[in-house]
């Protein structure tokens, strides 16, 4: 079965799946009720929490990435339902109260060690920000809103994945071949945006982007559903109540710390804009004003004129495996990581591109799993990302319940005997969902509510932004690139 579980074999085992994390949530929840307040009690909330995580989690993925259509709607389902037994839990007034009862008792906490009782408080967050406290009419409305905004967000993102067609005729001849044919249509699937054809990235910006009236449709539903969510439980907006568990903590913050950036960034950015204008204005004189679909390659035409490279010679130094192999180097170096790549079993992965890896550690053993899927295909979205598909914590038996990830990517497969080549950008995004990765793994905690990257989603960022200077420290990539015809050493041309 997919990753390892037995259920997953078809489409119809995420039902299995599904009714069984129920089950054991239901048995869950009557326990919570009924234990005297103590450690036990968050610990029962966190098995309820894993219980019904390592469902929706491992559906989330699965209804965006798989390849066949069946298991993402099956997917699709299970997260829909276990999101809206979520929602009902998290304005269950007797769960609840069994959590008050040990957060009001101050001998019992005082004698909690401090990550138990941060998780305590963090479970009574979200009974709190559902509308724990409003009357019983209004927390059924609170998880009707709740289960639309899940359905209208699930929706919104799927039509962001989706290629725009246009009729082949309508495009000039000569730049037809960037994009995928299909009939009489071509499908524009993305910018293009290092593209140094100015037609080829106008026409994808302008067809890629094109106003889709069901799109709008949803986002301005979604838009009003999370408001009227927001005001429901006691917020002033949707943004307040978002950012209340954050390290910004409101909108005001976030505002303050915009313009300031603004403010240091003008001068900058204000003459890097004159200096691109100027360069389209040589490379093209005969359209030099500098349009929506320009900045990103022109910018990286400015960093490749200002410091004397070509960002195009990069690549043959980039190959996937030479990227793999600095990531293993430098993990080791830092972190006495090791990754070992591991056969999979009959159907663990959803394609056969996709590689399982084993992060070991020099001294701890074995961290987790990642599974790398790297590879464009047909209907997968084209997008960067990493998966939580089971978070770790430690176990009622004593044993580490290991974290399982997944890395998407869109690489180009590789063509005519060379290996797959990235892009200097390509190669900064490896590094960067690498860092989540990471973090996932390292982030070791005894509950699986708080591991990993289960913590304030602007602290999340942090460990792969960091990943994204050693990917642009020369002193790093001089360690790793190497071309892949002739072996030779990036220092030479870097």
């Amino acid at each position: 079965g997919l990753f390892g579980v037995p259920e997953l074999s078809c489409p119809e085992g995420f039902q299995e799946a599904q009714d069984k994390a129920l089950q054991e949530s239901e048995q869950l929840v009557q326990k919570a009720c009924s234990t005297p307040p103590g450690p036990e009690t968050v610990m029962i909330f966190d098995q309820l929490s894993d219980s019904l995580c390592r469902v929706a989690d491992l559906a989330d993925f699965v209804k965006v990435a798989h390849p066949d259509f069946a298991f993402r709607e099956a997917a699709e389902e299970a997260c829909r339902n276990i999101g809206t037994v979520v929602e009902k839990l998290n304005t269950d007034v007797e769960l609840c109260q069994s959590l008050r009862r040990l957060l009001a008792d101050d001998i019992v906490m005082s004698s909690l060690d401090p990550e138990t009782r941060r998780v305590a408080e963090l479970f009574m967050f979200d009974f709190e920000i559902s509308g724990i406290h409003l009357d019983e009419e209004k927390r059924k409305k609170a998880v009707d809103l709740n289960v639309r905004i899940l359905d209208l967000c699930n929706e919104f993102l799927i039509g962001t994945h989706l290629p725009n067609k246009i009729d082949k005729h309508v495009l000039p001849e000569h730049i037809r071949y960037n994009f995928t044919a299909e009939g009489n249509y071509l499908q524009v699937a993305g910018l293009h945006a290092d593209c140094p054809d100015d037609l080829v990235r106008e026409a994808a910006y302008k067809i890629f982007l094109h106003s889709n009236a069901q799109q709008l449709s949803r986002l301005e539903e979604l838009l009003v559903s999370r408001n009227s969510l927001a005001q429901l439980v006691g917020y002033d907006t949707f943004a307040h109540r978002a950012l209340q568990g954050t390290m910004a903590k409101n909108p005001e913050t976030v505002r303050q710390f915009l313009e300031k950036l603004s403010e240091q960034l003008y001068k900058r950015t204000q003459k890097d804009f004159e200096m691109m204008t100027k360069m389209k204005m040589k490379l093209n004189p005969h359209n030099s004003t500098l349009m929506p679909w320009d900045h990103p390659y022109y910018s990286g035409v400015l960093r490749a004129e200002r410091y004397n490279i070509d960002p195009g010679l990069y690549c043959p130094f980039f190959s996937l495996g030479a990227c793999m192999e600095g990531l293993n180097s430098l993990f080791s170096q830092l972190l006495g990581i090791s990754l070992y790549a591991e056969q999979t079993k009959t159907g663990e992965i959803w394609s056969e591109d996709v590689r399982k890896l084993a992060v070991v550690h020099e001294t701890e053993g074995l961290l987790g799993y990642i599974y790398c899927d790297f590879f464009q295909r047909p209907d997968k979205p084209h997008q960067d990302c990493h998966f939580t598909v089971r978070g770790g914590r430690l176990r009622e038996n004593g044993e580490y319940q290991l974290p399982v990830v997944v890395l998407m990517l869109s690489l180009p497969h590789s063509a005519r005997g060379a290996p797959t080549l990235l892009s200097p950008g390509m190669m900064e995004n490896l590094f960067h969902e690498m860092g989540h990765a990471m973090h996932s793994m390292l982030g070791r905690t005894r509950y699986q509510h708080v591991t990993g990257t289960r913590c304030p989603t602007d602290f999340a960022e942090v460990p792969s932004i960091l990943m994204e200077y050693f990917a642009n420290d020369y002193r790093v990539v001089n360690q790793f690139a190497r071309h892949y015809k002739t072996g030779q050493v990036g220092k030479n041309n870097m």
